[in-house]
């Protein structure tokens, strides 16, 4: 991270620190980056005020929809965050990476293209080809939308997700997926915050409407 000028680095999860300084070690020349990182206890508030999420995964047949490399997640930030904006790279455990639920959580998926036959790669090899795009990459937009925070679209989406299922729109699909690709599909507009209140709106209203919740 730090070779490439990124230093925010969030850990999400209840596991204690590490009190040793195996960490420091590893991160050589970084140890500040280490000290300075932030805990959250949960991904949904790790991303609470995030504007756009990638998740990272290396399993191809779960992806939905959309598979974006590290080289489109640059251009995308740029071309739809300002300064004031923060993206998000969500990279999963180094043995079995994200959750299908967690992937779910997040606006986007990304992958590394790799040899088909070998497409495992090394937890901190992919942190490298991300902020490398990222340093390389990501300018600030000229004019840029003010995309919603993530708490609001955390919001919606769990109205939005309540009132599918009060009516029967999964049926004998998966939730986690079928939110996932309506997800990605939302997020290709980068909903602004008025968009995304209104949408938020429009479901509360269905749900009085339908005596819901």
């Amino acid at each position: 991270m730090k070779n490439f000028a990124i230093t925010d680095l969030c850990i999400v999860g209840s596991r204690p620190q590490r009190i040793d300084d195996v960490s420091e070690w590893w991160a050589k020349g970084a140890e500040d980056v280490v000290r300075s990182a932030r805990r959250a206890a949960t991904l949904d508030e790790a991303l609470a005020d995030v504007h756009l999420s990638i998740a990272t995964t290396a399993v191809r047949g779960r992806h939905v929809l959309e598979q974006v490399s590290p080289h489109d997640v640059a251009r995308l930030a740029e071309s739809s965050l300002g300064d004031e904006h923060t993206l998000a790279i969500v990279f999963g455990r180094e043995q079995w990476g994200l959750t299908g639920h967690e992937v779910s959580l997040c606006q986007r998926t990304a992958v590394i293209p790799t040899w088909p036959e070998f497409p495992t790669m090394n937890l901190a090899q992919s942190v490298a080809i991300f902020c490398y795009e990222l340093a390389k990459e990501l300018r600030p937009a000229a004019s840029p939308r003010h995309p919603a925070p993530g708490e609001l679209l955390q919001e919606l989406n769990a109205h939005a997700r309540r009132l599918f299922d009060d009516v029967g729109f999964f049926g004998d699909k998966n939730p986690d997926r079928l939110c996932a690709e309506l997800t990605v599909l939302a997020a290709r507009a980068t909903l602004s915050t008025r968009e995304a209140s209104t949408l938020l709106a429009l479901v509360r209203r269905l749900e009085k409407r339908l005596g819901l919740g």
